[in-house]
């Protein structure tokens, strides 16, 4: 049995937290009461043996992936796998850049799998994975910094559409960044996918060797990070207008690629409160900040 995991309702009732070393999900599902207790159960009994899961493949889960190369065992390391096989020629890139999708991705399927809900997401910093019955929606609020909350947009999720993972990824985040964004929002069909292009994104809107960004060695901050000795970005100075919109450029081209190749559905970039959003649906999908009553919930939020 796990001793370290916490599973605990929150003071609302409804939503369930659970909690295991750097792994902290926030959960809710809507539906009969009964119907709820059961994915709640389902989502604890699959959440206590999530880390040592992890753990027990985390050598390989921290090297390069390969195209070609050895499959990981586990369920979710395998979701991590197949959410960054289609950047291994492109980029540098480790399983572990879908970690939090994937785990998201994983309970919700212990969930749905146990309980008939009308909707459901598992919130894992940010990171989150949907379930949708046919007529219901989200609406999704994209939060500008982790460290002190704003929108700076909003993304409404239709079950008809096929959207059922968000993410977000931003050099303020709780992994490290390439990059300089403070907010990459992708929209994705599943989260692992959306958690992996959201890094790819975030780590090429960047301003390479500008004097304002201070970068220094991954392994300095955390000795066993999968980055290495890789430049990651600890402190963004002041930025021209020019300085923004380059930056952005860069991210959207990379975006563009990823919407050709069906990677993502959408995406949003935003630095400096300049915003890029790129994606067909964009008009309806992503709109300007509007009010509605919804606490914070990590990274995004939803109702």
């Amino acid at each position: 049995m796990n001793a370290r995991a916490q599973i605990r309702l929150l003071d609302d009732g409804r939503r369930l937290h659970l909690n295991d070393g750097p792994i902290d999900l926030i959960v809710e599902a809507f539906g009969e009461a009964d119907e709820i207790s059961a994915a709640y159960r389902a989502a604890a009994t699959r959440f206590v043996t999530v880390l040592d899961e992890l753990c027990g493949e985390l050598t390989f889960l921290r090297q390069a992936a390969q195209i070609d190369g050895t499959l990981p065992s586990g369920a979710i390391a395998r979701r991590m796998m197949a959410a960054v096989a289609p950047y291994c020629e492109r980029t540098f890139i480790t399983p572990m850049a879908a970690v939090a999708g994937a785990v998201a991705e994983e309970i919700l399927q212990a969930m749905t799998a146990a309980a008939k809900l009308a909707r459901a997401y598992v919130n894992n910093g940010g990171d989150i994975a949907l379930h949708l019955a046919p007529g219901d929606h989200f609406v999704a609020g994209m939060v500008e910094r982790p460290d002190r909350p704003s929108l700076f947009g909003t993304a409404t999720l239709d079950s008809a559409q096929p959207v059922r993972g968000i993410a977000t990824s931003g050099w303020r985040g709780r992994s490290f960044s390439l990059g300089i964004a403070d907010a990459v929002t992708v929209l994705a069909d599943r989260a692992a996918t959306a958690d992996a292009a959201a890094t790819v994104i975030a780590n090429t809107v960047d301003l390479p060797g500008h004097p304002n960004i201070v970068r220094v060695p991954a392994n300095s901050l955390a000795p066993d990070t999968d980055l290495g000795d890789r430049l990651v970005t600890r402190g963004v100075g002041k930025l021209s207008p020019t300085d923004i919109a380059a930056a952005l450029d860069a991210g959207v081209v990379i975006s563009r690629s990823l919407l050709a190749d069906g990677l993502i559905r959408s995406a949003a970039l935003h630095l400096s409160g300049g915003t890029r959003v790129v994606g067909p649906e964009q008009l309806s999908t992503f709109a300007r900040p509007h009010n509605f009553d919804l606490g914070w919930s990590s990274a995004s939020v939803l109702h």
